[in-house]
């Protein structure tokens, strides 16, 4: 299998600066700034297929063309690196073994989008990727690519790393915003769209570090490559999937897009740990509807995952084996998210501490019957709520009651956990 992300990495060590520039690390950017227009590589972006690697699976160069070309006045590229969905560990994986390819596509998605003030937004743990793209973005610096009329070229841009006080709310693009203001770290109201009115006000992009580690590839090898990687013609590209839970190699690994839950499981997992049953998962970050063996079959793709009632996410699988009380699962997912609300309107910050407590009573043996319908109302009622976080905080809580209402009344009809 051919690999885009990974392939500069080396065994127990980040590559270096030398050793990406003797893989034709920059080349990319040489020769784009060199031949081709902004223009011409957002193109090759659109054309390519390439899909928000950060959980939402927007089309990128869809995204970047949303951004007016004659506003005045600054504009804006912010790359989220806050990373804070439990499950989810290929953006430090990915920059703990190579900073450089996330450097470059930062440079070539300013290029072509016409910015020249770029911002890479880290949560704090992220100490090891923290100082490697800090080292990155000297030796970048140093060696021409970052700066005042690079290469050359008249194009100028700079990079600045932040460090992120952290919330799981900051991975929404327009609460990033606000932290990066030095503001409460609540949404944005939408329209106007970042792409119109973001970061201070100017047009402003926010992708995924992933997202943005693909573009030198593309740029270097075309959009048909990219897509040929695939396993499914409806696909584009590989993807970082991150893998824990009850398997034997708990690993972040880059694999094509289409490839099927259980050849994932299977292959690059081992399988599951000895004498373990594989019961469900979930499918792509703490925020996704799970999925059972039935789903083994299902193509590891933004659309065939959603086809089968779940997203793709941030490709982050937790798997759970036999012995796993999917009610005490999902009630530990809740807990996070109604601990991370930013409590900014009230469907997320009243609705998900009352669905833990419902959770907590039936894992506690005190579920009712009625307890039921008020999970199945809050799953409709909580998608009103001001952003995503909510919708997403029951995706788990829907699969649940999807998949597993069995088990929940087990819970309500013996007056106890039946896994206690």
């Amino acid at each position: 299998m051919e690999q885009v992300l990974f392939r500069h990495n080396r065994p127990g060590r980040a590559v270096t600066f030398a050793e990406y520039c003797g893989e034709g690390g920059f080349d990319t950017l040489k020769q784009a700034l060199k031949s081709l227009s902004p223009d011409q590589v957002q193109q090759m972006v659109i054309d390519s297929g390439l899909r928000g690697r950060g959980g939402a699976g927007f089309p990128t160069g869809k995204k970047w063309s949303f951004v007016p070309r004659n506003l005045p006045g600054p504009r804006w590229l912010i790359c989220n690196c806050d990373e804070m969905e439990p499950g989810t560990y290929k953006d430090r994986a990915l920059l703990e073994a190579n900073p450089y390819s996330l450097i470059e596509g930062i440079l070539l998605a300013c290029y072509a989008i016409g910015v020249h003030h770029a911002f890479i937004f880290i949560r704090r743990g992220y100490e090891t990727a923290a100082a490697n793209l800090r080292q990155g973005i000297g030796e970048a610096r140093a060696a021409g690519f970052i700066g005042d009329n690079i290469l050359g070229s008249g194009f100028s841009c700079v990079i600045d790393l932040h460090i992120s006080a952290g919330r799981y709310i900051c991975g929404e693009e327009t609460a990033l915003m606000n932290a990066l203001e030095g503001k409460r770290a609540n949404p944005r109201s939408k329209p106007p769209f970042p792409a119109v009115k973001g970061l201070w006000g100017g047009p402003t992009v926010v992708n995924n570090v992933e997202t943005l580690a693909n573009i030198p590839a593309i740029a270097a090898k075309g959009p048909a490559w990219f897509k040929g990687l695939a396993k499914v013609p409806e696909a584009a590209g590989t993807k970082l999937f991150c893998i824990s839970g009850h398997v034997r190699n708990a690993v972040c690994v880059e694999l094509p897009l289409g490839m099927t839950l259980g050849e994932i499981i299977d292959g690059p997992c081992g399988g599951m740990l000895p004498g373990r049953r594989f019961k469900a998962c979930i499918p792509g970050g703490a925020s996704t509807p799970f999925f059972t063996a039935d789903h083994f079959a299902v193509p590891m793709d933004f659309d065939a995952v959603a086809k089968a009632g779940s997203r793709l996410g941030t490709g982050g699988i937790i798997v759970f084996d036999e012995n796993t009380c999917m009610v005490g699962a999902t009630l530990n997912l809740i807990r996070f998210f109604a601990r991370e609300s930013c409590g900014w309107c009230t469907p997320c910050r009243e609705g998900l501490p009352f669905v833990q407590e419902v959770l907590t009573r039936m894992e506690h043996g005190q579920g009712r019957e009625a307890d039921l319908e008020i999970l199945r109302e809050h799953v409709k009622y909580l998608n009103y709520s001001f952003c995503a976080l909510a919708p997403g905080a029951m995706g788990p809580v829907e699969g649940l009651l999807r998949l597993f209402e069995d088990e929940i009344r087990a819970h309500i009809g013996t007056g106890r956990c039946p896994f206690a």
